[in-house]
């Protein structure tokens, strides 16, 4: 898998997270069961628990993708894709089982497992930009 396909896929997954919470919300409103203007971004909310840890994830995701994006394309422009194709996979599957973790709970183990996979996409991102600048 490419860098870039890595990259398109990631993103894919972090609209999927959005569609998991706002689509149900968007049925609320069209059914006029709630206000469009119910989910204030700091108000406590009357969604269940897995659209809130889905809501979470795809947080987690927009804190993220930014710098995979930054990397991949600066791989890219740089004409270094191949440094950032060979563990690209590897950041997208490590992002797919954090925000599966999440998805699951958040219990203590399910929370340091999710950390855990954060860890794991931190230290490729950091491989990926040390040789990208050797």
């Amino acid at each position: 898998m490419t860098g870039l396909t890595a990259l398109l896929l990631f993103t894919a997954w972090t609209l999927v997270l959005m569609l998991v919470y706002v689509g149900p919300r968007v049925a609320l409103v069209l059914a006029m069961k709630k206000p469009a203007n119910s989910w204030g971004r700091d108000d406590k909310t009357d969604d269940p628990p897995f659209l809130v840890r889905a809501k979470h994830a795809h947080l987690n995701c927009l804190e993220n993708l930014p710098v995979f994006a930054a990397i991949v394309l600066a791989g890219v422009a740089l004409g270094k894709s191949p440094v950032v194709d060979q563990v690209a996979a590897f950041v997208l599957y490590a992002r797919l089982a954090q925000s599966a973790v999440h998805l699951v709970g958040v219990n203590h183990w399910l929370v340091f497992v999710r950390a855990n996979f954060l860890l794991v996409q931190a230290a490729l991102f950091a491989y990926m930009i040390w040789g990208l600048l050797q």
